[in-house]
């Protein structure tokens, strides 16, 4: 006779606390895990991690930022971004040069080859950023835009 207790079942995503009756932040943690799990698959074959995508995105934006501030925009420490930025330099998709005013800080630009890396990587997240809005319309997309930047912009610091 097994006397071993039953296992408690695990609600599926969506259902239970998982679901619409879970907790905001828990939902923004599933939520973003799913994201990263997307984003992590569709760069996959380009050898582009999403911290990676992220480095490279703000470095487009914000050109010739510091190590530092980049680290603060990709929202990443900056012992990682030093290690993404390494890699990506010897990738070739990046370039150091040094400031023009401070002389121990370096400014980071992407070369060329760094810019057609983003704009595949590009191709590919806005099929993500497509199926995220799916369902919306242009008026609940921006409620949900201005409800995250409210979330990012109330947070302690």
């Amino acid at each position: 006779m097994d006397d071993a207790a039953p296992k408690p079942l695990i609600p599926q995503v969506g259902e239970g606390k998982r679901g619409e009756n879970g907790y905001l932040g828990y939902l923004l943690r599933q939520a973003a895990g799913a994201y990263r799990h997307r984003v992590e698959r569709a760069l996959a074959d380009l050898r582009v991690t999403p911290p990676q995508f992220s480095v490279l995105t703000m470095l487009a934006a914000y050109p010739g930022i510091s190590n530092a501030d980049l680290a603060r925009l990709a929202l990443l420490t900056p012992q990682t971004v030093s290690t993404i930025v390494a890699n990506l330099e010897r990738a070739g998709a990046i370039v150091r040069q040094p400031h023009h005013y401070h002389g121990r800080i370096q400014r980071i630009d992407l070369s060329e080859t760094g810019k057609s890396l983003l704009a595949a990587c590009r191709e590919r997240m806005q099929g993500i950023e497509r199926h995220l809005a799916d369902g919306l319309s242009r008026e609940q997309e921006s409620a949900l835009r201005k409800w995250l930047v409210r979330v990012a912009t109330s947070a302690p610091r």
